[in-house]
């Protein structure tokens, strides 16, 4: 009797498995990565506003259907689980002393920064698979490019087996070009081929894996763009362009026509009289409108607020055609854009499909899927170069693209090839909430890429020394944060040292742009002024921010273009110094938005809701911010409140 049930679930199993390959293969990833605690790394407490305590387990909750995200059951971990180790990579003492000695000829010639400490433990690291906290100012991408030099000079890998991912176009190039002249000064060959080829984003790693899988597919993202080239980081907020709206309008139109319900659905959300029942033959013509979801900033064509809502539910791993919306925890106002929107994105999707188009979300997770099909031949091509993999700014890493760089390193090691992940972040410094990330991933680290052998964790390094601003700003940066409760326990320690008019955050209240336009733009002035008369400065003078561009285009309109000083809102700004910052905004966090509240936790992946993660984030963009001053920081607000009212209560304490 127990043999035959044995040999019928043997049976049941292998037809799931034959009919059901990526839920049979999502799943038993998930048992394997999951039979191990959530434990995240140290934190610092501040308050925690009614949320789950940092290092406390994360409350029980059912995952629905439709959510992709991991379960949080803590399981006895298991040696089978890991993918990573459990032997070190081969690090030889004669080639740590033959990397340390070459790197002290290129210190002497110019070519590079002599390493601290900590940055040689990320260059010599022998860990398959490990996690760095990098704090603003850190100098990691000089680590980073001698960690690559490592690799290739002295432990010998393949180039063809080695990516980096940084996360936008501009930030590869510099890369790129840092990785060519260290390499020269080395003698490795190595051309700008190559580097092209070794350093890329997210999104050009994965259309280069789509050529291979997905065979070279037409970017939705790339329509009517006369600079289309390398796939990069779409960051959002960027306007549709005609081909793309037009495809968005058809597929609205076919669905209105087409589906019943639909047209009920979004008669309703429109606030219109019921549909008329159409005649035989007679083409229906769907209404046009606008629609604003609570939480968000105004209101959009309607094909536009679909289109921006599936975005975001993609890009935290929920499947738009396996939603249910009414599993969603929301009012039914929230559960019927949903309704409406699951039938426009298949309709959509099926008119891509006909012109053999593609969005990237939809790229990243078919190839999601077509990677954890077990026991199928992929091509050398489509894996090789992911082997070894070393990505910068993970803390601002989606749930949909860790799902697939969990696939593609699953792969590789499923076909017994060595594969290595060093994630570099800052969590302090995750502000792309809004469009899908979250520090969260950073923190729980190995309960997503779990580690073989003993401890089953990866290695933490620490690169707390700030090379880029002075004490006080760096203290004043920290401060914001104190109201972020779940964040990696770190003290940066400045080293540049203070001269006379050196300070940290000058906080101005009241402050009405139309009104006070004129004494702004002179303390502007007076800051080139002053960064002129310093002797080996910053090239920028003044970096002026904010989190809108409607200020700082009013701003510069009234500006000298001679004038050292750059505009751009917060987010662009990240990576960037100068002497002076100079930030306009209010530090509040955005509106209450109950239906990304109801995603967050129907994915699975997130301890916070949606708007606590918003509040927190509206802190780390005020850190960002005002870590992107070297000497001296200037911040203008109407009203102290949010990020600036700790600003305040810190200044205050301060004096």
């Amino acid at each position: 009797m127990l043999a035959a049930v044995k040999r019928y679930k043997g049976l049941l199993s292998g037809a799931l498995a034959r009919y059901f390959p990526r839920t049979t293969a999502y799943l038993q990833a998930e048992r394997e990565a999951q039979q191990r605690q959530v434990t995240p790394v140290p934190v610092t407490q501040g308050k925690t506003r009614g949320r789950a305590q940092p290092g406390a387990p994360a409350a029980k909750r059912k995952k629905p259907d439709g959510g992709e995200g991991p379960s949080k059951a803590k399981e006895k971990p298991s040696a089978r689980a890991g993918v990573y180790g459990p032997a070190a990579m081969a690090v030889a003492a004669p080639q740590v002393a033959a990397m340390r000695a070459q790197v002290a000829r290129a210190v002497t010639a110019g070519v590079v920064s002599p390493p601290s400490e900590e940055q040689w433990a990320m260059i010599l690291t022998g860990s398959p698979l490990t996690r760095i906290f990098a704090g603003a100012g850190s100098g990691k991408s000089t680590s980073l490019v001698l960690r690559v030099v490592f690799m290739l000079c002295h432990l010998g890998l393949d180039p063809a087996r080695v990516t980096v991912i940084s996360f936008t176009n501009a930030s590869c190039q510099q890369l790129r070009e840092q990785l060519l002249k260290v390499l020269a000064f080395w003698q490795f060959p190595f051309d700008a081929s190559q580097a092209q080829q070794c350093v890329r984003t997210f999104h050009s790693a994965m259309g280069q894996q789509a050529k291979e899988l997905l065979a070279n597919p037409v970017w939705f993202e790339q329509l009517d763009d006369r600079r289309a080239g390398e796939l990069d980081n779409p960051l959002g907020g960027g306007r549709l362009r005609p081909a793309q709206r037009r495809l968005l309008e058809q597929a609205y139109q076919r669905c209105y026509a087409e589906d019943g319900d639909f047209r009920q659905c979004i008669h309703q959300l429109l606030d219109l009289p019921a549909p008329a029942k159409a005649e035989e033959g007679e083409a229906l013509q769907a209404p046009q409108g606008t629609y604003k979801l609570v939480g968000e900033l105004a209101a959009l064509p309607l094909v536009e607020a679909f289109y921006g809502q599936a975005g975001f539910i993609q890009s935290i791993g929920i499947r738009l055609d396996r939603l249910d919306p009414q599993a969603l925890d929301c009012a039914e106002t929230e559960r019927l854009f949903c309704q409406a929107l699951v039938p426009f994105w298949a309709c959509f999707e099926a008119g891509l499909a006909e012109q053999g188009l593609r969005t990237f979300d939809g790229a990243f997770q078919a190839l999601t899927e077509q990677l954890t099909v077990p026991g199928q031949a992929l091509p050398d091509a489509a894996l090789a170069p992911l082997s070894h993999l070393l990505i910068d700014e993970f803390q601002d890493i989606s749930p949909q693209i860790l799902q697939w760089v969990q696939a593609v390193q699953r792969a590789l090691a499923a076909q017994r090839q060595s594969v290595s992940l060093m994630a570099i972040g800052d969590d302090w410094q995750s502000i792309y909430g809004w469009r899908g990330s979250s520090p969260e991933l950073f923190m729980d680290f190995d309960r997503h890429f779990p580690c073989r052998g003993k401890g089953h964790k990866s290695a933490v390094l620490l690169l707390t020394t700030n090379y880029r601003s002075i004490e006080p700003v760096v203290r004043d940066g920290e401060a914001v944060l104190t109201g972020v409760a779940f964040k990696q326990a770190k003290t940066c320690t400045a080293v540049k040292p203070l001269q006379p008019g050196d300070h940290g955050v000058k906080l101005v209240s009241g402050f009405d742009l139309k009104r006070d336009l004129p004494h702004l733009l002179e303390q502007i002035r007076r800051q080139c002024a002053e960064a002129r008369a310093r002797p080996g400065g910053e090239s920028t003078a003044v970096l002026l921010l904010s989190r809108r561009n409607e200020p700082l285009k009013l701003i510069q309109a009234q500006l000298e273009p001679q004038l050292p000083v750059k505009a751009m809102t917060i987010h662009r700004a990240k990576g960037l110094q100068a002497e002076v910052a100079i930030v306009l905004d209010d530090g509040l966090p955005s509106e209450p938005h109950p239906l990304r509240n109801a995603l967050y936790a129907h994915s699975g992946f997130f301890r916070n809701s949606y708007d606590q993660a918003m509040a927190d984030e509206s802190l780390r963009l005020a850190y960002v911010a005002i870590t992107r001053g070297v000497r001296r920081v200037f911040w203008y607000t109407r009203k102290v409140q949010g990020a600036t009212l700790a600003l305040a209560k810190h200044t205050t304490a301060r004096t």
